[in-house]
This record gives C-alpha cells, sequence and structure tokens, in this order.
C-alpha cells in the first residue's frame, strides 16, 4: 500500500473530518496514513474513532497552521512547522507517496513549487478537476491555481490536461478545448488567441486532438474531455456549477414534495436521485491534483467531510499507482515545440 500524508489542521472544521478520513482509508486498507498536525488534538480525535495505535495510522506533530487568510508564499516559506509544509517536506523526503490537503489552495500551490518543485519544463503547476458530463467525464485545468496566465502557460495546460484524461479516464486521444466566448477563432482575449495559435500550429505533432473554443455548456456536454482555461475563469466555472447542481437539486426537491403526485414520483425514482446525488457530490470525487509538481499534491474543499477525506486518499494514492507524475514529465517534454521561442514568436505576429 502506498503511504498519503494527510494535512490534518487545514480544513475549516479541523481535524475532524481529516482523522476520519484517514481512519476509515487504513481500516479499508486503501493506504497508510499519516496524520501532520497538533498532536495533542489529533490523537483526541483518533481515541473518538477508537484508533490510537491503528495499525499503518501514525502521527507527525506540527505545531503551526497555515489559516486561509495568510499569504500563500509568505505562509509557505515562513511557518516551515505548519500542518502543510511538513506533509509537503515528508513527501520530498520520500517518507510518503503523497500529500492531501483541504487548506489554502494558493499555499499548496507555494508548498508544490517551494519544496516539490516544478517538473523540468512546466512553467506553472495547475489544478485539474472532474465535472460530469452527459456521457461520461470532462477534466478542467486550471481550476484556481493560477489567476493570471501567458498563452504558453495555457497551451502546457492542455498538456497537462490531456496527460490527465489519458491516465485517469481512459481516454486514448483526448479532445481538447480551450475555454472562450464562442466558437469562432476571432472570438475571446489576447490570451485566449494567443493560446489558439500556439495550439493549431501545424509544426507540432500532438498526441491529443486540439477541437479549438468550445464554450461553458460544452463542458457537460461529453464531446470534449479536457477543458483549459485560467485560474480565475476556471474557478468562477468551478463554484457556478456546485451552486447551480445543489439550487437545481433543492428546486427539484421542493417541486416534487409539493403535492401528492409528486411525492409518489419521487418514491419511485428513489433509486435514480440517489445516483445523480452521488455523480453530482464533491465529496464523492475526493480531490483535484496540483498537476506539473515533482509529485502527488492533492486538493480538496475547505469543508470537506470524512468521506472526502477518505476519496482524497484513494484518488491520492491511485495517482501514485497510474506513474502521473512520470507521464506529465514525458508529455512537457515531447510537446515542448508547443511553447518554443518560435512558435511564441508566429502566434504573436
Amino acid at each position: 500500500m502506498r503511504t498519503v500524508a494527510v494535512d490534518a489542521m487545514g480544513g475549516d472544521h479541523a481535524p475532524g473530518p481529516e482523522v476520519e478520513g484517514a481512519v476509515a482509508a487504513v481500516r479499508e486498507r486503501i493506504a497508510r496514513v499519516v496524520l501532520v498536525g497538533d498532536q495533542e488534538r489529533v490523537t483526541e480525535e483518533l481515541r473518538r474513532h477508537d484508533a490510537v495505535g491503528l495499525e499503518g495510522l501514525s502521527v507527525k506533530h506540527a505545531s503551526e497552521v497555515i489559516r486561509m487568510e495568510d499569504h500563500p508564499a509568505v505562509a509557505a516559506k515562513g511557518k516551515k512547522d505548519s500542518s502543510m509544509r511538513v506533509a509537503f517536506d515528508l513527501a520530498k523526503e520520500g517518507s510518503v507517496d503523497a500529500v492531501i490537503s483541504a487548506g489554502n489552495s494558493g499555499a499548496m500551490l507555494a508548498c508544490g513549487l517551494f519544496v516539490m518543485r516544478r517538473l523540468r519544463g512546466v512553467e506553472r503547476p495547475g489544478i485539474v478537476t472532474t465535472f460530469p458530463t452527459q456521457s461520461g467525464v470532462c477534466a478542467l485545468i486550471d481550476m484556481g491555481a493560477n489567476v493570471d496566465c501567458r498563452p504558453e502557460t495555457l497551451a502546457q495546460f492542455a498538456v497537462l490536461g490531456a496527460v490527465y484524461a489519458r491516465l485517469l479516464h481512459g481516454k486514448a486521444r483526448p479532445k481538447v478545448g480551450l475555454l472562450s466566448n464562442g466558437e469562432e477563432a476571432i472570438k475571446g482575449t489576447d490570451l485566449t488567441r494567443g493560446a489558439y495559435k500556439l495550439l493549431t500550429s501545424p509544426e507540432v505533432d500532438k498526441d491529443f486532438e486540439f477541437v479549438g473554443y468550445v464554450e461553458g455548456r460544452d463542458i457537460f456536454g461529453g464531446d470534449v474531455d479536457v477543458v483549459v482555461t485560467d485560474g480565475f475563469t476556471g474557478n468562477i466555472v468551478l463554484k457556478t456549477s456546485e451552486g447551480a447542481a445543489a439550487a437545481i437539486g433543492a428546486i427539484i426537491k421542493r417541486e416534487l414534495l409539493s403535492t401528492v403526485m409528486g411525492k409518489l414520483g419521487a418514491l419511485m425514482l428513489r433509486g435514480a436521485f440517489k445516483r445523480l446525488k452521488r455523480v453530482l457530490d464533491v465529496d464523492e470525487h475526493g480531490g483535484a491534483p496540483l498537476i506539473g509538481v515533482n509529485g502527488i499534491a492533492v486538493l480538496t474543499h475547505g469543508a470537506a467531510s470524512g468521506r472526502a477525506f477518505k476519496n482524497g486518499i484513494r484518488v491520492a494514492a491511485s495517482f501514485v499507482e497510474s506513474g502521473l507524475t512520470d507521464a506529465v514529465s514525458q508529455a512537457i517534454a515531447k510537446h515542448a515545440a508547443l511553447w518554443s521561442d518560435a512558435a511564441v514568436q508566429a502566434s504573436s505576429g
């Protein structure tokens, strides 16, 4: 089994959900876990789960916590005994195979850059998340790590997203789209137009299919496997989608329960609604990887439940097993011509 370091102090309700998820993961033999955080508080939670001394589960004390309001880079460098930084240090020294945290996402990126370091050739690591579609799943990169991007950054995100879709979603030749406000090549911003030119360069032999611009609705249609955008836009898409899914679910429930016939229909469709809820539940997916760093780091949301952490530990271990880091390194080297000086000059010409 792989070993995963869990930042036990990063979430909104830490360390309760972190410990609950870690205990479940170890008991289900998903992975070995090192809980990193305040030893007294973590041990108290372990007692609640009758898990003190549980084989495969250990505690690494860390005296500091990186808060949501902390400046990411300053905290990652200055709070060297924070639970997040110590977890990354364990990964760097090889004591664990992966890291998961529900803490400050900017600090996660900073720790990835300062501790794990970028893979050779990677300009900016990105965060990949998965959306359900009408026919499967779609990966979106970046969902919040990089607010300000250059065209060559988006070109790299296309490569990173394609690797993810190939390894994790089984897409032999992923279809990659660039998020814009229309499908025509003249649409978009200077950023998207520059990235479009790079990704349509005929001189580059890509192992994915670039389908051009796509719109927000195409994320859920099932005709594209990867959608590329900057972190500012990607995070808005993510939060809007989560809010829309929650609102639609609440509206459907309210309408169904407002009449006797509706209640009867809801009873008959109970199984289908349970399956739909599972598909849309962010806790079911566990977390999103910071892709492009020399290691496996998984982010989950601040209010993540114990189930989210258990699933996050599962996906972190699966990323290690899939060889995600090596695959990204090879893909970056293979597609370097996409963001070469000649390609960049041609795209701006």
